[in-house]
């Protein structure tokens, strides 16, 4: 494998379906489709995934990164070249874990015996939107086009990002507004839980359908963290830390800041062993008050092993909570 600086002859590229996918999808399928190039998507994460992952990686590795590199291997004899961008965190208070960072690079050498070569761009300042342009227009003339057919992919790319988002927010924003007519209509609502983990989780059903499985399973209505408006969360997360330099983890904590009256209760979602989330779960356990809080953790050995007793206990909580015990004085 080798990382590609002249891919004009790249007719499919290939998309782990893993990390920052979750959040990018939008922006980098639309992307390559409108330049009339084909994508392929890794498949969905099941347990060959997962293996596959953990042949290639150190025993130190989170689980995230494990499934992403079993995703990349999923892709060999697939495509003509993977896309494996580098997110960096030169920004502060607006970088990724390192592990987005280093992807491009980790995929290259691990697989650098297989007939898979990588694309890739660097963002380093996410908050320069012009940077960011300049980086996928440099990706499009790498890959054969000129600078006008780049800049009209990548224009096209970010406003259907944009339109994907903003569904996302308005979608949630109409299930709270239900919610709460339901309670003022009735003076009661189902148990309603806001589930605190990175895209990579909570959209993967392989790590996060046991999860939401048992919560709906008990009846509560489920809503996503990261589906809150990015902006808003990212400006609210101020009010709980200044210091924190991980973009996803504050918009995490500012989407429970700014649903935290509007929950009953909840559940965070770590893959094993992710630094930034040890640190932000930790301070989320310790500072967010007055909502009660489920802290799960998976890791590739035992899964989500006892998930479901945990999530039943849980629930069996907020409801004697909901029915005035524990908390209310």
């Amino acid at each position: 494998m080798a990382v590609l600086n002249d891919a004009a002859h790249v007719k499919v590229v290939g998309l782990p379906r893993a990390l920052l996918y979750y959040r990018y999808s939008t922006l980098w399928e639309t992307f390559f489709r409108s330049l009339g190039l084909q994508v392929v998507v890794s498949d969905p994460t099941d347990r060959a995934v997962l293996q596959a992952g953990e042949e290639v990686s150190s025993d130190e590795s989170c689980l995230a990164s494990k499934v992403f590199m079993g995703s990349v291997a999923n892709l060999i004899g697939r495509c003509d070249a993977v896309f494996i961008p580098s997110y960096a965190s030169a920004s502060p208070r607006v970088g990724f874990c390192t592990k987005y960072q280093s992807a491009t690079d980790m995929a290259a050498n691990t697989f650098r015996d297989k007939n898979l070569p990588v694309i890739s761009l660097l963002v380093e300042h996410l908050d320069n939107e012009r940077e960011v342009e300049d980086a996928y227009v440099d990706l499009g003339k790498r890959l054969g086009f000129s600078t006008k057919e780049a800049k009209r992919a990548y224009k096209a790319a970010r406003k259907a990002q944009k339109a994907t988002d903003e569904l996302w927010a308005k979608n949630q924003e109409t299930a709270l507004k239900d919610i709460k007519r339901l309670r003022h209509n009735t003076g009661d609502a189902p148990i309603t839980i806001l589930v605190v983990a990175h895209p990579y989780i909570s959209h993967d059903p392989f790590m996060a359908d046991p999860v939401l499985d048992a919560l709906k399973d008990a009846g509560a209505i489920v809503l996503f963290s990261d589906e809150t408006d990015k902006a808003h969360a990212f400006k609210k997360s101020f009010e709980f830390t200044t210091t924190m330099p991980w973009v996803i983890n504050r918009e995490l904590i500012g989407s429970i800041l700014s649903l935290q009256d509007k929950i009953d209760g909840i559940v965070l979602i770590s893959a094993f062993p992710c630094g930034p989330d040890s640190m932000t779960d930790d301070a989320i356990m310790r500072c967010i008050e007055g909502t009660p809080i489920l802290n799960l953790l998976i890791d590739a050995q035992n899964g989500t092993a006892g998930i479901q007793t945990r999530v039943e206990s849980f629930m069996d909580i907020l409801q004697f909570h909901k029915k005035g015990g524990y908390l209310h004085e």
